[in-house]
């Protein structure tokens, strides 16, 4: 799992930006960047970019919250 995270990181701080929630989305997004011999590998790491994706926009929402509450 080690060279996943890792690459889906380096790949995050990349192009971080361009990634969403979407896992079909991100999946074609990581094919544009890296070339895989494996389409297991590839959803790999676009699942886990998915994931991050996903806990960062709850963080970001619950920041609102507390903004909103203030």
């Amino acid at each position: 799992m080690g060279i996943v995270r890792n690459l889906a990181l380096m790949l995050i701080e990349k192009y971080g930006k361009e990634f969403t929630t979407d896992f079909e989305e991100n999946k074609k997004i990581v094919g544009k960047y890296v070339k895989f011999y494996s389409k297991g590998l590839r959803n790999m790491v676009a699942g886990y970019i998915t994931s991050y994706m996903r806990k960062l926009d709850r963080v970001e929402e619950g920041k609102e919250g507390v903004a909103d509450q203030s």
